[in-house]
């Protein structure tokens, strides 16, 4: 069964919303036979490499926001984030794009080894909301690569050349063509969708019944004879 999931380095939900899928997934009884798969997605395309200014100052400017009701709305988030496992620090938050960081991904989901596209999300996710630090930066890139297996000058040459930019801008695409307006967006088997992140309980039904949609079950014996398909059982009723 396969997993598409669609979401932004810089989005807080969206490193809750992996936690909370990794969470039902590792209890699913099938997760060997899953395959997840990140897809780019940017909530703000236009943000600079760079930003002087802190987190707070750029939302409450972004969104004409006034700066308590953005502390509020990060307290909030850190909270949840904290039930998660998740140590956020909005003080810390370096505003960067997040472009960079999507082409990494690709890059490992391209040359790495199983695991290493989820290893450098992962790793980019924390180094934003959890470490303060400039997701932006090559050295920082390349650090995230490298431990997880990629080689700095491939890095290096992926990022020089934009060798995977049309991949970011084409999972971008495919997500518009989805109808996707906010990440994370999980599409299990190009059937079912969940959006946000949700409590890990949906994610598990949503396996459950996508995994039941593609393994149907069929019953042994012949269909012209009703008793050969329900013989004797016992249930919580008696036997």
């Amino acid at each position: 069964m396969n997993v598409d999931i669609w979401s932004d380095i810089a989005c807080p939900w969206c490193f809750i919303g992996k936690r909370r899928f990794e969470k039902a997934l590792a209890e699913f009884p099938f997760k060997d036979q899953v395959t997840v798969t990140w897809h780019s997605y940017q909530l703000e395309p236009s943000l600079p490499e760079h930003y002087d200014g802190s987190e707070l100052e750029y939302l409450s400017q972004r969104k004409g926001m006034e700066p308590a009701q953005v502390s509020q709305m990060f307290d909030h988030v850190t909270q949840v984030a904290a039930a998660e496992g998740l140590d956020y620090d909005f003080a810390k938050i370096v505003v960067a794009n997040s472009f960079p960081g999507h082409e990494l991904i690709h890059l490992a989901a391209a040359r790495g080894q199983e695991g290493a596209a989820d290893a450098v999300k992962e790793a980019l996710l924390s180094a934003h909301f959890e470490q303060g630090r400039d997701i932006g930066r090559r050295e920082v890139l390349v650090e995230i690569g490298t431990a997880a297996g990629l080689a700095e000058e491939e890095i290096t040459a992926a990022l020089d050349g934009g060798t995977y930019r049309d991949a970011v801008r084409a999972d971008i695409r495919r997500a518009q063509m989805l109808g996707i307006q906010g990440v994370p967006f999980f599409v299990l088997d190009n059937k079912y969708g969940v959006s946000g992140a949700q409590p890990s309980e949906l994610f598990a039904q949503a396996l459950e019944t996508a995994w039941r949609e593609a393994n149907p079950l069929v019953m042994v014996g012949d269909r012209a004879n009703a008793d050969e398909l329900n013989g004797e059982v016992c249930g919580p009723d008696g036997c």
